[in-house]
């Protein structure tokens, strides 16, 4: 219960209420003593002489000129942010779904800030001031804090931190300033106050001289950069934010005055009748800051005292995005198949990497897509038609001449044909030969199962998935196009993780834990730009081609029955694909084309890396 903050705001009414009737009874007391005098007041406008009107333009201009020059300089100190009282924000924890940790710990945090009294006094402890939310864009940070200010029923005072910048020296840190003299303010008037810094990291980036990089310098070998991460001009407004932090409790501007009577009373009283001044009283505020760069930030402000506790906001795992699709879907008019625990398994597995505001977005691009075709209800094919314009784009059809129809849809057949036979784990999706954006083809494929880690024997599937159409190719028509640029560039930075990161190169050395360097962290680039390391991964490339190789030469009649029925169908999704690929594999064993393949899983002419071969250049 908020024992505390409904305590300190029914006496701020009441003092409220005290001071409005001293202002109006004293009115009341000279009315009637105007009244009683004989000489009441009587309401209507002054009597003004008769040149009044010659001087008017004249007034009207100075106030003109001076609101024009005065007031903009008067907008510069004030704070920018907008009050939200509980009753206008609609979202509470209920709404929170899929970060259950994290609506634990802000509970208990809310728990100290309504009973802060308590917990200071008859426990001795000190209340969280500030907590910093960091996290990806779209994982629930704004989402939460407005949760929280919905569920302690006090203020919320919402401020973008690009609002406090100005183009006047001194303005942002008086915009500063102004922000926690109002949140102070109001946390003393309703009890408690909730403050919030959108993108704190924009004037709360590490000071300059704090934390710096060194870079090898490419004009005079052996000598160093030193690469500030900020100008020492935004010190300041840190500095100011600092200090603001460190002081929620200031004395208010009566007890200032108060305790500057006291003191100037004191110089001529004795010590023994000294009058005591005020200490300033508890302001019970919590500070919330929201950024994807908390590595970025100066390490003052995430020290105890200032931001007590940092609060991690991850992607949602398989149960809290089941979680978030059921919450969805009771908000959103949809058929009631998707009501079936199948299909939703099914959407929260396709949705891996999903954050909780993309997967609501998908939701609402799937009644886009519901209502295209005339319905009011959306389906599960609408989320899978969705899901694909999201994440590859808007289909552009486009009229390939025959021979580049069959070459493309022969490519796409050839990478769906390894990812069938050589990724056991993985998931066949979408094969498509529909331009989207740059590609003019794709084979979209997933995991069977939600996944954190990769093994040696998985890594090297996808190798050789990505030189399945460019084999392919060479097969059906003896040489290749430009179209495997893309899948070269994959597997070229896949080849790199493999052997600079993971050790599975020969090597257990990490091209990771090298300096920048002038190629910033660019982990290809590292790894290529070492000899051996690069003739590593040509040897890792060439490998999974020639496995692909034998796998499209053994199973050719896969990717003949793929190629037609896209050349046919244009778009083969999910079961589709499995279905093109069984009836041929079943046709094939009626014909008595299977092949079985006894040879060594490692052809003849690939060469094996050695281990531990990789070495730096100097």
């Amino acid at each position: 219960m908020a024992v505390d903050v409904t305590e300190s705001r029914e006496r701020d009414r009441r003092k409220r209420l005290i001071r409005l009737g001293i202002v109006l009874g004293g009115i009341a007391l000279w009315l009637w003593f105007r009244l009683l005098s004989g000489n009441p007041v009587s309401p209507g406008f002054p009597k003004l002489p008769a040149e009044f009107m010659f001087w008017l333009p004249g007034i009207l201009l100075i106030l003109i000129l001076g609101g024009v020059f005065i007031l903009p300089m008067l907008g510069n100190g004030r704070s920018p942010h907008v009050i939200y009282l509980p009753e206008q924000i609609s979202v509470g924890f209920d709404d929170v779904k899929g970060i259950g940790g994290i609506v634990r710990e802000v509970n208990h945090t809310l728990e100290v800030f309504l009973n802060h009294k308590r917990f200071r006094d008859q426990m001795g402890g000190t209340p969280r001031r500030g907590v910093l939310f960091e996290g990806a864009p779209g994982t629930g940070k704004t989402h939460v804090a407005q949760a929280m200010a919905k569920e302690a029923g006090v203020p919320f005072l919402f401020v973008s931190s690009t609002s406090f910048q100005s183009m006047w020296y001194g303005a942002t840190a008086r915009k500063i300033r102004t922000f926690f003299r109002q949140l102070r303010k109001v946390a003393r008037r309703e009890g408690g106050a909730i403050g919030f810094i959108e993108e704190i990291d924009a004037i709360g980036l590490r000071r300059g001289g704090l934390g710096f990089s060194t870079l090898t310098s490419s004009a005079e070998p052996g000598g160093t950069i030193i690469d500030q991460s900020m100008s020492q001009g935004t010190g300041g407004v840190v500095n100011e934010l600092l200090v603001q932090m460190q002081s929620f409790d200031e004395p208010t501007r009566s007890e200032k005055f108060y305790n500057a009577a006291a003191r100037f009373a004191n110089r001529y009283l004795p010590p023994d009748r000294q009058i005591k001044t005020k200490k300033p009283a508890f302001a019970n505020i919590l500070l919330i800051g929201a950024t994807n760069r908390a590595e970025a930030l100066d390490p003052a402000l995430i020290r105890p005292g200032r931001f007590d506790r940092v609060l991690t906001f991850g992607l949602p795992g398989l149960a809290d995005r089941r979680e978030l699709i059921q919450y969805f879907l009771s908000h959103k008019a949809h058929e009631p198949a998707l009501d079936e625990d199948e299909l939703q398994d099914s959407l929260a597995a396709a949705t891996m990497g999903y954050t909780p505001a993309a997967l609501e977005r998908l939701f609402d691009e799937a009644l886009f897509v519901a209502m295209r075709n005339g319905r009011r209800a959306l389906s599960h094919g609408d989320m899978k038609r969705a899901q694909m314009e999201v994440e590859i784009g808007l289909p552009n059809p486009v009229d390939y001449p025959p021979e580049e129809r069959k070459r493309i849809a022969t490519h796409e057949a050839g990478h769906a044909t390894v990812a069938y036979l050589a990724g056991k784990t993985r998931t066949l999706e979408v094969l498509s030969i529909i331009k989207r954006r740059d590609s003019l083809g794709l084979l979209a494929h997933r995991d069977n199962e939600e996944r954190f880690t990769q093994t040696e024997t998985e890594m090297k599937a996808l190798l050789q998935i990505a030189m399945g159409g460019m084999v392919a190719e060479e097969i059906f028509f003896g040489e290749t196009s430009t179209g495997p640029a893309g899948d070269l560039a994959a597997a070229t930075q896949l080849a790199a993780d493999m052997v600079g990161s993971f050790g599975l190169g020969g090597s257990l050395i990490s091209f990771r834990a090298l300096d920048a360097g002038v190629v910033g962290g660019n982990l290809v680039a590292k790894v290529l730009s070492d000899p051996k390391a690069r003739k590593i991964i040509d040897l890792l490339l060439n490998d999974a081609k020639h496995q692909a190789n034998r796998l499209l030469v053994d199973h050719r009649y896969l990717v003949e029955a793929l190629r037609d029925a896209l050349c046919e169908h244009e778009e083969l999704i999910g079961d589709e694909i499995l279905e093109v690929l069984r009836t041929a594999e079943q046709r094939a064993l009626d014909e008595g084309r299977v092949v079985v393949d006894l040879r060594a899983p490692e052809g003849p002419m690939v060469e094996r890396p050695e281990p531990r071969t990789i070495e730096f250049i100097e």
